[in-house]
């Protein structure tokens, strides 16, 4: 088998960082373009490693006494920083897009435009909003229930992206997710698998509600880009990232 076809490649991490993140540690771009969707098992990994540091973050604000909101700004801050504000961009262009064109060719182009509109806009402060509150609400809960939650919601939303890239074909024939490809159902199992496995260690059976709120809000997103634009972008998959993410802090933010 033609190392390009392997299921797993020890370049598959640096791959996955090189798309999904600014840190420094990306594989060369023909060696991306190589393994293309086959690396994407490995965006759990990316997750983990935006959780950790974040988290880092987050454990020094909260060591020196800083309060609840400042260190869940300082959380979310630092995930900006590190992705390029890529996911939230995403985020804003799949709400002017998918509410503001006509037709699927129009909200394409919307969705293509670097620009920002109405929806985008209250999108992003609407999920911001609620992303800054749940994190402050952990922060509250204690340590290890904010550090915890971090790197978990972190892993698994990175996985709803495979899933979306897998389920649903892109809706266009240029662009980022295009570029890279569909990855296999192998290639999904392997990255449940793995978030799974890290999401139950750092926040036991919270994973079971936590992975069902993940699995609802991707089948929506998906629905709805299949619907108005008949597939999926870029944008769309860093939309399903927010979405995700923040549907699993706030079900961690429910105790019983």
């Amino acid at each position: 088998m033609p190392v390009s076809d392997q299921l797993i490649d020890m370049r598959d991490p640096r791959i996955a960082l090189g798309l999904l993140t600014r840190l420094p540690f990306g594989a060369d771009l023909r060696v991306a373009a190589d393994r293309g969707p086959h690396s994407a098992w490995a965006f759990p990994f990316v997750g983990l490693i935006i959780g950790a540091l974040s988290a880092g973050i987050g454990a020094l604000a909260f060591l020196v006494g800083l309060g609840a909101g400042p260190v869940a700004v300082l959380v979310v801050l630092t995930q900006v920083m590190m992705t390029g504000a890529m996911h939230e961009d995403g985020l804003a262009d799949s709400a002017d897009g998918l509410w503001g064109g006509w037709n699927p060719a129009r909200r394409l182009e919307i969705m293509k435009d670097s620009s920002i509109g109405a929806y985008g806009v209250i999108a992003l402060l609407l999920v911001q909003t609620l992303r800054i509150m749940a994190l402050s609400a952990l922060a509250t809960s204690g340590f290890w229930s904010l550090m915890a939650g971090i790197v978990a919601a972190a892993c698994i939303s990175r996985t709803s992206m495979v899933g979306v890239m897998t389920l649903l074909a892109p809706a266009r024939r240029d662009g980022l997710s295009a570029s890279v490809g569909q990855p296999s159902p192998l290639t999904l199992v392997l990255a449940i698998v793995i978030a799974g496995l890290t999401a139950v260690g750092l926040i036991g059976l919270y994973t079971i509600p936590a992975t069902i709120a993940a699995v609802v809000c991707a089948f929506v997103a998906m629905s709805l880009a299949k619907a108005r634009i008949g597939g999926q972008t870029g944008d769309i998959l860093g939309g399903t990232q927010q979405i995700t993410e923040i549907s699993v802090l706030l079900i961690l933010t429910i105790r019983p």
